[in-house]
């Protein structure tokens, strides 16, 4: 444990099976440990980062005070109960936590592994696998260290491994061991292996190794080919053999795996910086205090001294003033008493049982509910500004589905039923007997093409059978598992099968498939590999018949500009496809074809070997062969691939993003595929303004990127504002427009989809660097795709603060080839920056470090391990329930945290304050003016319970409100509803409460009597009198602050209130007194005093001042200024009192649906995107034609899931701050709210380039409107705002509907209704002209017929 710990290393030397050897370098062993705690340290530690917490010392110092009996007035045990119960329940949850991570660890570290060991194979755990073992790993295993790949069952020393716990991706990658240890298959000749490797130090770079082999006095370069990493899985490979080079927390996955950090929320921050205050003010007033006493001691106290001498040792009244002082701190200590943290803790552990008990997060496919791991971090889900998610098992399931094609001009794939029926799963049986049984399929028309003998259909699922890499496995006549190196050949490979072109097999020089039934052999020529520039793959085959033909898949945008000038026409068609699969996020590819003579052939071959056999520019030779071959191509058609998200994905951004929430995706997979699944899960869409690609390979051209993408912005906005201002004048009108309004019209009137910018270097110097005050209210559409590369010298110190400007002014970043540690330093950037609330949220291994350092940590329990899960705060199996846990759990849990502080801070001012006024009546003696045992019982006993039930159970709006209404976010994140405002406010009403509570009973019962003509003046009538006003006022509080009652409020408000009444009178019997004379000295008062009349007037009036400027202030803030959840349930009772019954509107809800498919269509972009294996590795070609790879075993595919619709997503991230037209009357009329048009917002209405319909949602749902015709449209294209009360929902309706309908409404509320629209969505508009009748509905496209809802 104390051991000394070993100087850095410059490099690593490792010799194989010499353990003497290598331990002379002290090298870590491989146990890992990612638990913060042992049995030794965990008290001292726990210990100390609980007393970072301010509280828990300013407590620790009271318990001190308290043990000093000159001026403690009460016991030492009051503080030290409640602070050790604190401490304690801390300590218990930290060790669960920590529990769980140690029981994780033991779990890793005592696998099992075969370690050869003189000469044998041995089991070993992991924890005891030391540097220079040489470990025997079987197909499926975990890698259990880094390895140097020796050797193999495979041929030529390869192997199959999958890296998704490293980078996230799961298709699979080649290794090859030096050629020179690849046949010491034997582990007598492994034993005899005395090799030594000379490499690098430890890091993190998990695609970079550089060492060399030393061993028969000769040596063998080594690089990252030939290393098998920790955390990978051995795939396809029946063995193999590896040395290990780094072990434990040396490995790359543990160097990238961060330390496990102490988190706490930014209330928790907060709170700290209040006590501090709230301790000041203690200070404060016990020096006020103090300085009376020695006043009053000296001017009044020394006539009194023979009959009220001072207590020993007090000698003069500067020592009795010293000791007034901190009898006073403690006293007056409980204006923040330690029951806060005790309820904090209680709430918040209440808070994590109703997440794990969501059954709306439960997912049943896999049987996992969501969890709270920890109970700390609740309130922070409800201040969430950036969210950064992992791609691959996070938004996707990696899972690839053959959706939709085009063969020869004709679309097959889209099937709709006039009924509405969904369409039927096609069987393939009867047709194929070899077909996949998981492969879906809907569109029978293309079936019976190929049944019928169609040659185009025919030829289109020849090429797709052929040209590929896929290797075959077939363990029984017809039982065939594909081995595609990418999920996307997979696909491509299946869908032929199903089709009835079937492959088979394949050798170095065949390909066998069978088509419809009879097998053919064709003779494979060549295999033209695929690269990121090429962006496709050929092969050359011959057909029995001796026909040479030349296949060809890949990006469109490339095979188009190599086709033969006769496929004009298809090729328009094909792109028209194109464009409509690109438009549903689908990744597309396109499928040509040359024949070619024997001369062409024998020329080209020749051409292409020496190209191959060239020493230089190879690389270079071998591309330019295949252009030359590549040329004249005839056009079969296109495929569409689905790249299957996690279901709700689309439909989850784009309501997270209406919370004001932005989405970051940080992926170790190629940019192409990332970009792919921004469009298909909309975080990208054709109507972006700009789409910036940053892919500097220096420092400087990564920052003129950057800049360059900065000075595009700006351009919108001084396109968007007309250009009228310049400089600074025009950054400062962005600035004030820039708020949120969003700019939509470059992007609508640019006839296409969104541009995707490859930022060029601008010649000159550099621009000038622009305001940052001016990037953060950039409100155009603009996303950020940078490489990992690029983003390496984007996070130099000197660089952080230009990729911040930049990337935070876009709607959505992607950055694509990232390491774990980049994704960590990525968070940290953030945080460092922006001081944001940040979430991360990942499902691998290579997660871990970017879940560690975000605030918040979200674990995906998906397929690729536990490692995400384990250090994560909150876990659960699918994206969507991300809306939940923020919307709905985390905006609650905020919201009853801070109306729970408020309250507390209050009640315990108003009790504490008044004997701070007390004290100017009582000599500054320190004297309470409660009853000692009311002090210990007020926060115990009658007010703890109602507190924690607002805590645990209040809600604002119900749960549906708080997802359909995205903006009710905002507060959480703005930090509106606890902050030091409100808590200033809350003191000073508690205050105001305390001067009531005092000076009312003291004016009224200094003059008062009894009914018996006795005085009522005196200190034990005024103490009940007082205690008994204070906990009625603060019961009447909190039944003002509860938003939501249950019968467990009640039981507790209610509850309290006879609890002290109970206990106030039990402590004020005789019974009590005779048994403690001593300790109860209040005997018979509670029954005296609440028996006269002026007593319950005198709580009466306390109470009614104290309350009614409460009431009067919050009444008129709701009228004057509402806040966006008044407005919700202000809705929701007036739907409810309007609520028509139901089926009014189903024509217009049909007439809405039934126009989507029309609106869809209109929104086609000119933008496709090939997502043809983009996953696919460079060189299998090669791989395959040297019959290297020829011996492989199986993989098992996995199963494809129906995709969900989220057509309506489209409407939702449209463009949401825009200057909008509203038409005015062409016949004269007056509309009936003419204040809605003029000072406020129109109704929602979607943009000409979705679907031109227009929908108005009045809040009273009963008001039935007449047709209202639109003859004449406005042609400047815009973009329009939903309804002011439009859910998430009804946002999609209503933009898809084409309806529009106006009417009456009661004034008072169209009034403002357009400040409660702002309020809500941030939407703003202005009027315009149209003809037509008046009417709060938008203006539609001029193909819009005149259906309103009226007409249904």
């Amino acid at each position: 444990m104390f051991r000394k710990r070993p100087p850095p290393e410059e490099e690593r030397k490792v010799r194989a099976n010499d353990r003497e050897y290598n331990e002379k370098f002290q090298y870590a062993s491989n146990c890992i440990m990612t638990s913060k705690y042992n049995i030794v340290t965990f008290l001292p530690i726990n210990l100390f980062e609980q007393f970072q917490e301010v509280a828990n010392t300013y407590f620790l110092f009271l318990l001190i005070l308290q043990l000093i009996p000159q001026i403690s007035s009460l016991s030492w045990f009051t503080t030290i109960v409640p602070l050790a119960l604190v401490l304690s329940i801390t300590a218990v949850k930290d060790a669960t936590d920590d529990y769980f991570r140690h029981k994780s660890d033991n779990q890793v570290n005592n696998r099992q592994s075969q370690v050869l060991i003189r000469g044998s194979l041995q089991n070993e755990k992991w924890m005891n696998v030391r540097v220079g073992d040489i470990i025997k790993l079987e197909n499926n295993q975990f890698v259990a260290a880094d390895l140097l790949l020796l050797s193999s069952s495979e041929p030529h020393g390869l192997c199959y491994i999958e890296t998704a716990e490293l980078d996230g991706e799961t298709n699979m990658k080649v290794r090859q061991s030096v050629s020179v240890t690849s046949e010491l298959g034997d582990p007598n000749n492994l034993a005899t292996f005395n090799g030594e490797v000379v490499c690098e130090p430890p890091n993190n770079k998990l695609d970079r190794f550089c060492g060399t082999l030393y061993w028969k006095d000769s040596k063998y370069g080594l690089s990252n080919q030939n290393m098998l990493l920790r955390g990978c899985v051995l795939r396809n490979t029946e063995a193999c053999y590896g040395l290990v080079i780094f072990a434990g927390p040396d490995t790359k996955l543990m160097q990238n795996s961060g330390r496990t950090k102490f988190k706490r929320t930014s209330i928790d921050r907060l709170m700290n910086t209040l006590v501090l205050w709230i301790f000041g003010f203690l200070v404060c007033m016990g020096v006020i205090l103090a300085v009376g006493n020695a006043v009053w001691e000296r001017e009044v106290g020394s006539l009194f001294q023979s009959y009220l001498p001072w207590d020993p040792p007090v000698d003069n009244f500067l020592f009795s003033a010293f000791l007034s002082f901190w009898s006073y701190v403690i006293i007056l200590n409980t204006v923040v008493p330690i029951s806060l943290y005790v309820s904090v803790e209680v709430i918040r552990l209440g808070h994590s049982y109703f997440i794990n008990w969501d059954m709306r997060m439960f997912c049943s496919q896999c049987n996992t509910a969501a969890e709270a791991r920890t109970t700390t971090l609740n309130e922070e889900l409800g201040q969430v500004e950036y969210i950064f998610s992992d791609k691959t098992g996070t938004l996707t399931q990696n899972i690839m589905n053959f959706n939709k094609c085009s063969i020869n001009g004709q679309a097959y794939g889209e099937v709709t039923d006039p009924l509405g029926h969904p369409p039927m799963r096609l069987d393939f049986t009867p047709f194929n007997p070899l077909a996949d049984q998981d492969f879906c399929f809907y569109d029978d028309t293309l079936l019976e093409s190929v049944k019928v003998g169609d040659p185009h259909a025919h030829e289109f699922f020849r090429l797709l059978s052929l040209c590929h890499t896929v290797m075959s496995d077939e363990k029984s006549e017809g039982e065939l598992v594909y081995k595609a190196q990418s999920p996307d050949e997979g696909a491509l490979v299946t869908a032929a099968r199903n089709f009835g072109f079937v492959f088979r097999s394949r050798t170095p020089g065949t390909v066998t498939v069978t088509e419809l039934g009879r097998p053919v052999t064709y003779t494979l020529l060549a295999i033209l590999d695929f690269n990121n520039i090429r962006k496709r793959m050929s092969v050359i085959v011959r057909n029995p018949e001796g026909r040479i033909r030349l296949y060809c898949k890949g990006a469109d945008t490339l095979l188009f500009e190599r086709l033969h000038p006769c496929n004009q026409e298809l090729m328009n068609i094909t792109t028209d496809h194109l464009n409509e699969y690109a438009a549903d996020g689908l990744r597309t590819l396109a499928l040509a074809y040359r024949d070619l003579s024997e001369d062409e052939w024998e020329a080209w071959s020749e051409s292409h070997r020496c190209a191959d056999k060239a020493t230089d520019c190879r690389e270079d030779r071998l591309a330019d062969a295949y252009e030359q071959i590549e040329q004249d191509m005839m056009l079969l058609g296109a495929t569409a691939i689905e790249d299957k998200l996690q279901e709700g994905v689309p439909e989850t951004i784009a309501v997270l993003s209406l919370a004001n929430i932005k989405i970051w995706v940080l992926t170790g997979d190629k940019q192409e595929t990332a970009v792919n699944i921004g469009y298909s899960s909309k975080m990208l869409t054709d109507d972006m303004t700009e789409v910036f690609i940053i892919s500097g390979h220096t420092v400087q051209s990564v920052l003129q990127e950057l800049r360059r993408a900065r000075e595009r912005m700006i351009e919108f906005l001084q396109t968007r504002d007309g250009g009228k201002q310049e400089g600074l004048e025009v950054w400062g009108e962005a600035c004030v427009l820039g708020n949120g309004f969003g700019g939509a019209q470059a992007a609508d009137s640019g006839g296409g989809g969104g541009k995707q910018l490859q930022c060029p270097l601008p010649p000159g110097p550099p621009p000038p660097q622009l305001p940052s005050s001016l990037m953060d209210n950039i409100s155009g559409e603009f996303a950020l795709v940078i490489n990992g590369h690029s983003l390496a010298h984007a996070l130099e110190a000197d660089m952080e603060g230009e990729f911040v400007l930049t990337a935070c002014a876009c709607k959505a970043v992607i950055c694509c080839r990232v390491t774990p540690l980049q994704k960590a330093l990525v968070v940290e950037l953030i945080k460092k920056h922006k001081k944001a609330v940040t979430l991360a949220i990942g499902d691998g291994a290579n997660d871990v470090s970017m879940i560690k350092t975000a605030h918040i940590g979200v674990g995906i329990s998906g397929q690729e391990g536990i490692q995400a899960v384990l250090a994560s705060d909150y876990s659960f199996s699918q994206f969507r329930f991300l809306q939940r846990l923020l919307l709905v759990h985390g905006r609650w849990s905020y919201l009853r945290m801070c109306r729970f502080l408020c309250y507390f801070f209050y009640k315990n001012f108003a009790f504490t304050m008044v004997h701070f006024w007390f004290g100017f009546f009582c000599g500054f003696s320190a004297q309470t003016v409660y009853d000692q045992y009311f002090i210990t019982l007020y926060n115990i006993v009658y007010t703890s319970l109602p507190v924690l039930a607002m805590g645990i159970f209040d809600q604002d709006v119900p749960e549906q409100r708080s997802l359909e209404y995205p903006k009710l976010y905002e507060p959480g994140q703005l930090n509106l509803l606890f902050n030091k405002r409100e808590f200033f406010i809350c003191i000073a009403q508690g205050i105001y409460t305390s001067v009531v509570l005092f000076f009312v009973p003291y004016a009224i019962l200094s003059n008062a009597t009894q009914s018996t003509g006795e005085p009522l003046a005196d200190y034990q009538t005024f103490a009940v009198t007082t205690a008994t006003a204070l906990v009625i006022v603060v019961s009447v509080q909190i039944a003002l602050d509860t938003g939501f009652w249950t019968v467990i409020n009640h039981v507790f408000v209610w509850g309290s209130l006879g609890c002290y009444v109970t206990i106030m009178f039990a402590m004020h019997s005789q019974t009590l007194f005779r048994i403690f004379p001593n300790q109860f000295h209040f005997v018979g008062h509670a029954q005296s005093t609440l028996l006269q009349p002026v007593v319950w007037l005198t709580i009466a009036l306390a109470t009614v001042i104290c309350i009614v400027p409460v009431l009067a202030f919050r009444f008129l803030k709701l009228d004057l200024k509402p806040q966006l959840s008044d407005t919700v349930r202000f809705d929701q009772l007036v739907r409810q009192k309007k609520r028509k019954p139901v089926g009014r509107g189903a024509g217009g809800v049909r007439g809405g649906v039934g126009s989507v498919s029309e609106g869809r269509l209109g929104a086609r972009g000119g933008s496709r995107r090939s997502g043809y294996a983009f996953a696919h590795q460079e060189g299998f070609g090669e791989l395959i034609t040297s019959g290297k790879n020829m011996r492989l075993s199986s993989l098992a595919l996995a199963s494809f899931a129906s995709r969900h619709s989220s057509s309506w997503i489209d409407t939702l991230r449209k463009k949401k701050h825009t200057h909008t037209h509203t038409p005015p009357s062409a016949s004269g009329e007056c509309s009936p709210a003419p204040s809605y048009f003029s000072g406020s917002v129109p109704p929602l209405s979607n943009s000409s380039s979705v679907l031109g319909g227009s929908q108005d949602t009045p809040i009273e749902e009963g008001t039935r409107t007449p047709p209202v015709q639109h003859t004449q449209i406005d042609p400047v294209p815009s973009t329009h705002s939903p309804p002011a009360l439009a859910t998430a929902s009804e946002a999609a309706a209503s933009a898809t509907s084409g309806r529009c309908h106006s009417g009456d409404s009661p004034g008072g509320w169209t009034l403002s209704l357009g400040t409660v629209q702002e309020a809500l969505f941030g939407w703003r508009g202005i009027a315009a002209r149209t003809s037509g009748t008046s009417s709060p509905g938008p203006p539609s496209v001029a193909k819009e017929t005149s259906n309103t809802e009226g007409d249904a």
